[in-house]
């Protein structure tokens, strides 16, 4: 392969009395005309590399031939009308319609609309109280910042200035008088890579300038995680504020009277802890405090600090995940990564088990407490998502919609399985293929993985992995240390000085499929995004030997400077910092991904995924690992990047660039294995 010429420029960082070269850092500056220039150049030899692949083709039009088919989101009631998401299956982005008392239908938004090239998006869609009005947020390129736009939901006629520089954002009706809603100042320097760490609160007062919203919260208080949500009764707001992602302080006011002081309910960010429910002054808290696994506790607002907690619904040895709706509480349980649902009353009292459709991961039971009925999801990794009603009070569910998906799960099996990780902790994963698959060590593997964050990966159909399967190949998904499948332990588990933890259970997960005969190293592929792509990394410079082709997309790579970038010092919960302490330093440096490439030492076929708009986690971080790649890789094995250019992080990204992406990495990994040609499909 020939690549890019990458200039190594001298730079040098100083850690501790450590000097680290930094030969590529010019890199971060994702605006230079040397930045934009090296991106053009390694997409050119990115795509010439992927043309030359003869099924890529193939594989595209099948992704599309699967991919297109309705899919209709559950409907949600505000104001006279009954509004529902819907894709005719290749749309870009998905069309918000609403039908009246009557049942005509009509557009309501079509973010198709938005942008020529569908890279405008449709973020958060909030109406107020009564449904007569509505604020919707757009992402342009995939960013992270936002506007937001005021409309008449009766008229559709666009109502004042557009809101702009929003970013991290929710937005909550106070009435009909206004609504709140968080933002940055925006940054000097690149607004897609500089650092942005005091998130304020405002109230936007309707019919006024977007210069005279009102700080709620956030200017005394440096803070870099600030939300505000008023309850359905409109009688509090509740501000909760952080410095990373775990951990916050809870605030609340009485919106009674404007001046009405903002109480403290928790004051530190020991715990993480919101307000699900109220009735009048009677509060409903989830919370982990005391509770590794969460509880639900109830307080009055008169005195609602910790101490004065009772439990409502008791924290038991899986973790709760609480929603509400219809007038019930409803108890989301994970038990091994999979979905279980109590109901209760608001007396705390049991009054079923839902009967779910399957084993698989089951989403929704929430709404208004007048919503009759309330709607949930249900999908694993064989059976496309289906969406139910449900009769709360007398327990019915029956299917609302079933996608029409050209995809038989009959003919494929999903099972979980135990492994035991280098420090004999017992590591869940779940293994999906075709029935009858024949073990014999030759079957391309996909290896999914995350591990951080207290993010939990619980099982979910797929078109991209259904194609994978049909293919012959096996998806493996196992749950590391570093997610939320058991709770604040576990999550804790692969944080820090244990982030090693989190690579340990991903390499014996690629162990325990070779030595299963599922696969070898030379049909093995990991894939993760975002931590899951620091995973990716740490674990193919850690063990090149095992994988024969490496994944990492949207990754944290540059583990010594992620916190300088946007909102990355936030991580520091997960992660720890190089300028906490020379002992975390050394740690993070021994596995930081883009500092542990060595030349002489044969790496798997990697194509890193990025985009160029990505303001979570900036693309220097898969520049930089892709440069020191290229520079040192020893033998053949090519090692590319592939940018999306009007691209962020994930959200918003279009059908049509999100089917291209697909095809792309499963071409490349499949060709790497030296897959010369796919099975026939039928037509």
């Amino acid at each position: 392969m020939k690549y890019p010429e990458t200039n190594k420029i001298a730079h040098t960082d100083t850690y501790f009395g450590t000097n680290v070269n930094d030969p590529h850092h010019w890199l971060e500056d994702d605006r230079s005309p040397e930045t934009m220039a090296w991106v053009k150049a390694q997409n050119e030899v990115t795509y010439n590399y992927l043309k030359k692949i003869p099924y890529r083709d193939a594989l595209k039009k099948r992704m599309e031939q699967l991919w297109n088919y309705e899919k209709i989101g559950a409907p949600f009631k505000e104001g006279g009308y009954t509004y529902f998401y819907k894709n005719n299956g290749l749309q870009n982005q998905s069309v918000l319609y609403r039908k009246n008392a009557s049942g005509k239908e009509e557009v309501f938004l079509d973010p198709n609309t938005f942008s020529k090239d569908g890279t405008t998006s449709l973020g958060a869609v909030d109406f107020s109280k009564d449904g007569s009005k509505v604020a919707y947020s757009i992402s342009e390129g995939g960013s992270d910042w936002r506007k937001i736009i005021l409309m008449d939901a009766l008229s559709k006629r666009i109502m004042e200035d557009t809101i702009v520089d929003v970013k991290f954002s929710g937005v909550s009706w106070k009435g009909n008088e206004g609504f709140y809603y968080s933002s940055y100042d925006k940054p000097q320097g690149s607004e897609l890579s500089a650092k942005t760490d005091q998130h304020k609160l405002y109230f936007h007062k309707l019919g006024t300038a977007q210069k005279s919203d009102k700080v709620i919260f956030g200017m005394d208080q440096k803070r870099r995680y600030v939300s505000g949500s008023v309850t359905e009764d409109d009688k509090y707001l509740v501000i909760s504020a952080a410095n990373s992602t775990y951990g916050n302080e809870l605030y609340m006011t009485d919106l009674s009277n404007d001046a009405n002081p903002i109480v403290t309910v928790v004051n530190d960010f020991k715990s993480s802890s919101y307000v699900i429910e109220n009735e009048d002054t009677k509060l409903f808290i989830v919370t982990d405090w005391n509770a590794p696994n969460q509880k639900i506790v109830t307080v009055d607002f008169s005195n609602p600090k910790p101490e004065n907690w009772k439990d409502f619904i008791a924290e038991t040895e899986y973790v709760l995940s609480p929603s509400t709706g219809g007038g019930y509480f409803f108890a989301h349980y994970m038990k091994d990564a999979v979905s279980a649902v109590k109901q209760y009353d608001y007396s705390g009292k049991l009054i079923r088990d839902i009967v779910l459709p399957g084993i698989g991961t089951v989403s929704g039971f929430n709404g208004k407490k007048t919503d009759k009925p309330l709607y949930f999801t249900f999908t694993n990794y064989i059976t496309p998502g289906n969406t139910y009603s449900f009769e709360a009070n007398g327990g019915k569910s029956e299917v609302y919609q079933k996608p029409k998906v050209d995809f038989n799960g009959d003919n494929y099996v999903s099972k979980q399985v135990f492994y035991t990780s280098k420090d004999g902790a017992k590591i869940p994963m779940i293994i999906t293929h075709k029935k009858g698959l024949k073990l014999d060590g030759k079957n391309p593997t996909m290896l999914y993985g995350y591990g951080g964050f207290s993010v939990s990966l619980t099982p979910a159909f797929s078109i991209a992995n259904a194609i994978w399967m049909e293919n012959g190949g096996i998806y493996a998904v196992p749950n590391l240390r570093g997610g939320g499948e058991y709770g604040k332990k576990w999550h804790d588990a692969g944080t820090k000085m244990l982030k090693q933890n989190v690579f340990d259970d991903f390499i014996a997960a690629a162990e325990y499929l070779i030595a299963n005969k599922y696969t070898s190293k030379d049909y093995l592929a990991i894939r993760g995004g975002s931590n899951g792509g620091l995973l990716v990394g740490a674990t193919m410079t850690q063990r090149p030997d095992l994988m024969k082709v490496a994944l990492p997309a949207v990754g944290v790579l540059d583990m010594l400077r992620y916190h300088t970038f946007t909102s990355g010092a936030g991580w520091a919960y997960d992660y720890g910092t190089s300028e906490d302490s020379k002992e975390m330093f050394e740690y993070i440096k021994g596995y930081s991904p883009v500092h542990n490439v060595k030349k002489g030492v044969q790496y798997p076929a990697t194509m890193v995924t990025t985009g160029d708009h990505d303001d979570r986690v900036v693309p220097a971080h898969s520049f930089k690992f892709a440069a020191e790649l290229q520079d040192k890789q020893t033998g053949n094995n090519p090692t590319l990047i592939r940018i999306d250019v009007k691209a962020g992080h994930g959200a918003g990204k279009s059908v049509a660039a999100t089917i291209q992406e697909n095809v792309d990495i499963q071409a490349f990994t499949l060709y790497n294995m030296g897959i010369k040609s796919l099975p026939n499909w039928k037509k």
